[in-house]
């Protein structure tokens, strides 16, 4: 272990992070009876440049007045490359911060766009005598924010979590797709001829890299990394495949765009009773070990050390967390 020591984010359970539009205000009601982990209200993408103003109401109406209890609350706010920016931060932190546990903050490119909202939040805060401190949440949705990932992540004690934008993110680099997330049936490789002179071409992640960094960038800093969205919500099947590959990356939860998606997530994120109990046992056979004097020992034929302690307590800690 390093002697430096990293600060984790507040444990929040982030299995699924459900986008709701600001502009809908039956939708907010749905979404507060819902079963998100995480509820971001949204301000930016989902609603149009004439809506953004009622938008901005509905959400500050939705935070004083409906029931969030058993869920964290987000709103994303517009860039900061927009006039409604800084209304929006300062509308719903004045009217509604008591109730709001997090920011989400799109396309952050550097460091100092989550520095220059952290100034504004704190002096809010101050001014109005807040005692819960707001958190971030941040969006990696272009090529500078991925390329700053690392400084983003550590710009201010708020943060807490970090996101891939996907579509942002394509755009941004150029890719050759108009899918929001998922597979590209041009990224692949084939295969060398076998002796008939037949090639195979197997399909890869074109999100894979991105992914992974985050990840890094993201428990580096002590802060939960999240999957962004999955645009085709009638493909159940193909969000489930998409999910799964950011868990075993190391993601905590991914996006609902939809609030079918939001059991998917829930499920997906969740430790099944089969790794619970394998974790279990891993804990337990060390434990024996240990007192024998032994560092390692192997179980069901494989070999477990004390890295093996480490993997098994962070699935039997989700487990605890799922369970509340």
């Amino acid at each position: 272990m390093s002697f430096t020591i990293t600060e984790q984010a507040p444990a929040r359970l982030n299995r699924s992070e459900l986008a709701v539009p600001g502009s809908n205000a039956r939708f907010l009601e749905k979404a507060a009876a819902g079963d998100a982990d995480v509820v971001f209200l949204d301000l930016e993408d989902a609603v149009a440049p004439n809506d953004k103003e009622q938008a901005r109401k509905n959400i500050i109406a939705a935070l004083n007045d409906l029931d969030w209890r058993g869920k964290t609350v987000s709103v994303r706010i517009n860039g900061l490359d927009t006039h409604y920016m800084y209304r929006d931060v300062v509308d719903v932190v004045e009217q509604a911060g008591e109730h709001l546990d997090l920011i989400m903050i799109p396309k952050v490119g550097v460091a100092s766009d989550v520095y220059a909202l952290d100034m504004l939040v704190g002096q809010i805060e101050a001014a109005k005598g807040l005692k819960k401190k707001i958190g971030f949440e941040l969006i990696i949705e272009t090529a500078l924010g991925m390329a700053n990932i690392h400084d983003i992540a550590a710009a201010s004690r708020r943060n807490e979590s970090l996101h891939f934008g996907v579509a942002d993110y394509a755009a941004s680099t150029k890719a050759r797709t108009t899918n929001i997330g998922g597979p590209n049936a041009e990224y692949g490789v084939l295969t060398d001829p076998d002796v008939a002179g037949g090639r195979d071409f197997h399909w890869g992640d074109m999100w894979h890299y991105a992914i992974a960094r985050m990840v890094v960038a993201a428990r580096a800093n002590g802060l939960r990394p999240v999957d962004g969205p999955f645009g085709d919500i009638s493909d159940a099947d193909g969000y489930k495949a998409q999910a799964m590959r950011a868990a075993v990356l190391g993601c905590e939860g991914k996006w609902a765009i939809h609030p079918s998606q939001t059991a998917l997530a829930n499920h997906l994120f969740s430790p099944s009773s089969e790794e619970i109990d394998k974790a279990k046992r891993i804990l337990a056979a060390m434990e024996q070990a240990q007192k024998e004097g032994k560092g390692a020992v192997t179980l069901d034929g494989k070999l477990i050390d004390i890295a093996s302690i480490k993997q098994a307590e962070v699935v039997v800690r989700k487990a605890e967390q799922v369970k509340g």
